[in-house]
């Protein structure tokens, strides 16, 4: 029986799940609220006790709204799964009617090869589904060095020549980046958008099957008052430690969270920016961001988008939904802690921009619940680290007023977190803590153990419980680290210290972190650390016994970096059998054929080093069949005398001192102007060896040696 949602059909249900939903949050935060409140007021209550309990309230309950979430979503998988979900609108195999889309990947200065080896793998299984003629897709650049620039167009050129894509693979960059991704695919939409019935938005690491595309179209066919459809993309591809741990994390545990989501969210889900169907025309009409009042960090550009968007849709009246049981969409995540934290800065200041959101008229409650806990997602940490240190004041106040350092019998009361409790009620509020934050886990790993076949797909039972087991240490060092990170993220989002927009470091990439970097990233939260444990140590010992799974972290952040940084931990992982993932024992044929060519592509790069830095901008001024190609993509544009006078000074500078003695902005400014990039190819070939910079000369000789290797090689 094919299935229609309908908002009227379902609000009924929604409206009780929702109910449930909220008040176990309500009722679980209660009693723990009142276990602190009891604990506190025995003695009367100070000003200091008080800011605790307020700030115990706030934390708790958001720690109570991810369990209640993973326990609705336990019940729901227990029960054979959800009768409410989009993906029931399509009959599996069912052949349902397609439209035009687009399929955009906006790039930032990105690994060329895996953007377009990704690329030509979604492009080939899409081919394979026998519905290619419905997509098209466009790469929207706005990278700002001249390589990576030069090295796309070709990477696109030879892309198209390879696969047929002509007419159906598209290159665009942007000449002013304005507003970062959120601009680029709004210029997109501008430009082109009222061709294609959907978007289906790619990140640059983004790989999708052929088959989830075309599913993902069809979902929107049957449910023309949807709006946007989000997938939940898989983490793969990791080579380090960290990735590895972070990838088998989110495989295991994520299924109940998703599940839990679509509980209570239904048609009012969120976007989470990538892997995601949208439908173009009420997005154009309706989710144009606002520029927000003031200046950075809190005001102008909105940075983080997509939850904003989201919001938008649904104030509109579209549906938002989350189809988290759809196969065949994947990311990469960061490989380091170090990167992880860079892309956390950034999301930082998004979300806390979306505090001036919160009142905005017109959303929905769902919407506003979704915006209050991307803000809680990073002010939790400053929120959690302030508990803490009120509480070792608290205790230093006890300790001082017995007039008994360090030593606190434990017959009269025990120390949890700088209180003065009696047994039972501490370890009952310890217990309600940990259940809270750990039973989730637990639960998922049960779940899968108790199905032989799902457990297979991780390695096996016993790979998989040890594998569980030494994920949860992982994740208990790496807590106090990230509450850190993140509290020093919100403090400078506070102080008026805004984000720049910088390339992200890929899951391939790389070997790790360096001491240097991991001195200077990590040498502060180290130094707190010693301070912390030294001071609670002489303060109450069994103080610091409570405090230690928080400082010891902090203390070891700089090894412990180092260590989950390295590829050859992660490797030796995986030959033992840790941290093994569904799409790494039965890994799908687009993750075999990517890693397949790109493999091919890193054996062949140039040997030439001194002119690796501009082989770009070599290949754009030497190459005629580049030089042409480059030129027909440019936009003509008729520069003034003036103009036209500095652009000739830039180009005697380029051919007589060679790359070296531009800036970056002045090569791009070069190869913006089309007029420059013709007369450059002439005079290249046409002056005498002993007027070009000795750069050119080598240039010229190697160039056909560089050339002879595959294309696509020389795009790392």
């Amino acid at each position: 029986m094919r299935l229609y949602l309908t908002e009227s059909m379902n609000k009924g249900r929604l409206d009780r799940r929702r109910f449930l939903f909220f008040s176990a949050i309500f009722a679980i935060t209660s009693i723990a609220a009142w276990f602190m409140a009891d604990l506190l007021w025995r003695g009367g209550m100070s000003g200091i006790e008080i800011a605790l309990l307020c700030l115990f309230v706030i934390l708790f309950a958001h720690v109570a709204a991810g369990f209640c979430t993973a326990l609705v979503g336990l019940y729901v998988i227990n029960r054979g799964g959800d009768s409410s979900r989009i993906e029931h609108t399509v009959e599996p195999g069912e052949d349902a009617p397609l439209a035009s889309t687009a399929i955009v990947m906006p790039v930032f200065n990105e690994d060329v090869s895996r953007v377009f080896e990704g690329l030509r793998v979604v492009f080939r299984s899409l081919q394979e589904t026998h519905k290619l003629e419905h997509f098209d897709f466009f790469v929207l650049s706005d990278s700002n060095q001249p390589n990576q620039w030069i090295q796309e167009e070709v990477a696109w050129l030879e892309l198209c020549k390879q696969v047929g894509g002509f007419g159906r693979i598209f290159y665009r960059k942007r000449r002013h980046s304005i507003n970062k991704k959120a601009g680029n695919v709004a210029d997109f939409l501008r430009r082109w958008g009222r061709r294609y019935r959907y978007m289906i938005v790619l990140d640059a690491d983004s790989i999708m099957t052929g088959r989830a595309l075309v599913q993902l179209v069809a979902l929107m066919e049957r449910n023309p008052q949807v709006g946007i459809i989000q997938t939940a993309p898989r983490i793969v591809n990791g080579e380090t430690l960290y990735a590895r741990v972070q990838s088998f994390a989110s495989r295991l545990y994520s299924p109940l969270f998703l599940a839990g989501q679509n509980y209570w969210q239904q048609h009012e889900g969120n976007y989470w920016g990538h892997n995601a169907v949208i439908r173009v025309q009420p997005f154009i009409d309706h989710c144009a961001l606002p520029d927000l009042p003031g200046n950075e960090p809190f005001g102008g550009r909105i940075l983080s988008h997509d939850f904003v968007e989201a919001a938008l849709m649904r104030k509109a009246g579209w549906g938002v939904w989350l189809a988290g049981d759809i196969d065949g969409s994947y990311e990469e995540g960061p490989p380091t802690l170090i990167d992880a934290a860079k892309r956390d800065r950034r999301w930082c200041q998004g979300n806390m921009q979306h505090a001036w959101l919160l009142a905005v008229r017109g959303f929905r409650p769902a919407n506003r619940f979704h915006l209050l806990m991307g803000v809680m997602g990073y002010v939790s940490s400053p929120l959690w680290l302030l508990f803490m240190v009120l509480s070792t004041i608290h205790v230093f106040s006890s300790v001082k007023a017995t007039g008994e350092i360090g030593v606190i019998r434990p017959e009269d009361y025990t120390s949890l977190f700088g209180f003065r409790m009696a047994v039972p009620a501490a370890l009952s509020l310890f217990g309600l803590t940990m259940l809270l934050l750990f039973l989730p886990k637990l639960a998922s790993l049960l779940f899968t153990l108790g199905r032989p076949e799902e457990a297979a797909r991780f390695g096996g039972r016993r790979h998989l419980i040890a594998a569980a087991l030494a994920e949860f240490v992982v994740s208990v060092l790496l807590a106090p680290i990230n509450m850190m990170f993140n509290a020093k993220f919100v403090l400078f989002t506070l102080l008026g210290q805004g984000v720049s927009w910088v390339t992200q470091r890929r899951g391939t990439e790389g070997d790790g972190t360096d001491w240097r970097e991991a001195i200077i990233t990590h040498g502060g939260q180290t130094v707190f650390g010693v301070v912390w444990a030294v001071c609670s140590l002489i303060i109450s010992p069994p103080f610091f016994l409570w405090l230690s799974p928080v400082v010891v972290p902090l203390v070891l952040s700089i090894p412990i970096s180092i260590i989950l940084a390295k590829s050859r931990f992660g490797r030796a992982t995986r030959q033992i059998g840790l941290f093994l993932t569904p799409e790494e024992t039965n890994p799908p044929y687009e993750l075999r054929r990517l890693e397949q060519n790109l493999a091919e592509c890193y054996r062949h790069l140039p040997p030439i080093k001194p002119l690796l830095a501009d082989y770009g901008l070599l290949q754009a001024v030497l190459d005629p069949y580049v030089n042409a190609m480059h030129v027909a993509l440019l936009r003509q544009r008729r520069p003034t005398e003036e103009a036209r006078e500095w652009f000739a000074q830039l180009r005697e500078r380029l051919l007589r001192g060679g790359p070296a003695t531009l800036e970056t902005k002045e090569k791009m400014a070069l190869l913006l102007d089309a007029e420059s990039m013709i007369t450059l190819h002439r005079e290249l070939w046409g002056c005498p060896a002993e007027d070009l910079a000795e750069w050119w000369r080598l240039a010229m000789r190697q160039y056909n040696v560089l050339t002879a290797a595959p294309t696509t090689a020389l795009y790392r």
